[in-house]
Formats: structure tokens, sequence, C-alpha cells
């Protein structure tokens, strides 16, 4: 017998045993993990969804098991499939995940009061474009609900998409891109992205500078298909403007913040350079319930950005 990091005896021989069911943090993400994996139909399938490995949802997964004492799935060579126990698990895990979610906005409303911390989101340099009313939004949030306290955590596109998923933010604040079903959008302002290059570079010359790498969609785009050679990696924006500067590289940037580096050092746009237009939403995960905190929020940033040009 070994112990599980539940605190259950978990028997070597694969077998299982259940002692007691006092749920943690941990053990409600890796039941919403099971859950995921089961609706995906199987760990490949969930990989994209969760952004995570396949090793690292297996681990949850196998958690779950051993904390209740049943083999929930079947995999391997014969592909996944459901137990009996697991197609039990998933209804009662479902709608207990889901009644976890309504507590909040509940006793929010028999209260009448909207408190609690609000996990926001944001991509870098959000504040420099022209349009932004972010700052505003906070601000009008705490003066309409003003025992609401914001976490404001900048981050990538990517963790940005994986914090959304392992709810570790309620509302991401970055570019579309693309639409994901399991996202919810609401659009604020559009940036706007151009490749730009050092300007003292000869004409001639920057068609055949390469250009900044970072896991970025439009730079993904770039490189595929308008013939750029891929260049060092960078990470963020500040990277690559300073990467640009040397005249040595070219770089995707933001219009905006564009702007603000050829105050110091003189950059311009590639000329027939591509053109990105990125779509900045305030983005909540479509399964969860939103909180009226999270809903107030949502709609002052609607009002603030109302006269944004939005498309």
């Amino acid at each position: 017998m070994k112990n599980d990091s539940f605190g259950s005896m978990v028997p070597e021989n694969n077998t299982f045993t259940m002692n007691r069911l006092d749920f943690n943090e941990r053990d409600l993400r890796s039941l919403r993990i099971f859950c995921t994996v089961a609706e995906a139909g199987g760990f490949a399938a969930a990989e994209h969804r969760l952004s995570m490995s396949k090793a690292s949802i297996s681990r949850h997964v196998r958690e779950v098991e051993e904390r209740l004492g049943v083999r929930l799935c079947e995999r391997g060579p014969a592909g996944f499939k459901l137990s009996t126990a697991g197609l039990v698990a998933l209804d009662l895990a479902s709608n207990a995940l889901k009644s976890l979610e309504r507590i909040r906005p509940e006793i929010d409303a028999v209260r009448g009061v909207l408190s609690g911390t609000l996990a926001i989101g944001m991509v870098e340099h959000l504040i420099t474009h022209g349009q932004c009313r972010i700052p505003e939004a906070l601000a009008e949030l705490r003066r309409r609900a003003p025992d609401v306290k914001p976490e404001l955590t900048v981050m990538t596109f990517a963790q940005l998409s994986e914090a959304l998923r392992e709810r570790r933010v309620e509302v991401a604040i970055r570019g579309m891109y693309k639409k994901e079903r399991v996202f919810d959008y609401r659009t604020l302002f559009v940036e706007v992205h151009r490749v730009y290059v050092a300007k003292d570079v000869g004409r001639a010359r920057q068609r055949t500078l390469p250009l900044v790498y970072r896991p970025q969609p439009f730079v993904e785009q770039a490189l595929s298909e308008k013939g750029f050679e891929r260049g060092p990696d960078a990470g963020g924006l500040e990277a690559i403007g300073v990467l640009v500067s040397t005249g040595n590289y070219a770089g995707l940037l933001p219009e905006h913040y564009a702007a603000l580096v050829a105050q110091r050092h003189a950059l311009e746009a590639l000329s027939k350079g591509p053109v990105f237009r990125n779509t900045i939403c305030a983005i909540t995960e479509a399964s969860r319930p939103l909180t009226r905190r999270v809903e107030l929020f949502l709609d002052i940033l609607d009002e603030l950005h109302a006269d944004q040009g939005k498309t």
C-alpha cells in the first residue's frame, strides 16, 4: 500500500479503494480536466482544448481515479472509452462543477453586494493604444462596486488561453485571431500590425532581413505565407523593438507601439509589407457561468469602447 497525494490508500497492484472525499482545489481542477477529456473523446483531442500535454492530462485523470477508487476510462491502442463508472462520474462531476460556479453569483444576488476578486489577464502594451479604455473601465468598476478587487496579470497570447481554460483568470483581454467555440468574445477595438525595419536600412536590403520570431499567429502567418526568413526568438514586443532597432532584423509590431519606439529609434513600416488587423476582445470561457462582477466589468468595457469603430 502507498499514500496518494490525497491521503487515500492506493494498492500497488493497480486496484483502487476510496477512503474520503474532502475535495481540495487540485481535486476540482483534476475533475474539470477529466470532464474535458471525456467530452472531447480522449486525451489527444483534449490536448488542444486544455493547452496541456497528454502526460499532464493523464496524471490528472489518474488522480481522479485514485481519489474515487474506480477506473473511469480505458485508454490505449484500442482507443478511449469511458467505463460505466466513468459515465456516472462525468454526469455528476459536470453538474457539481456547474453548481459550484453558480454559488458566488447566487449569493451576490441575495446580498445585493458585489465583492471578491476579479482575475483579469491581458497582453502587453494595450494601454499605449489610443482606443484602449481598460484603465477607465477599472476606475468605473471601482466606483460602482468598491468591494470588488481586480487582479491584473500581463501574459502572452498562449498563456492567456491556458489561464482561461484552467480558470486562473475570469476575463482575458487579447486578440481574437480566430474564434474558438470554447470562448465567448466581446470586441473592444482593432489593433493594426505591420512589419517594421530600421529607417536607415536600404530598401533593397529591407526585404532580405530575417523576421524576429515569437509564438504569435500573425508572426507564424508572415513566415509561412509571406516569404520571410525566421530570425532570432524574442520574448515580447520590447525585445522585438530592440532587435529591429539594430538594423539587422525586421519585426512585426502593432502600429501604436512602433510609434513609441520610433520616438527614440527611427523605424518605418516595410514598403508593401503585410498588414494584419488584430481585433482586441474581452474573452471569457463559454461553459463558465459569469459572476455578477464579471458581467458588470464586461458591460463597462462595452460602454466605454462602444465608439471605437468595431469591426
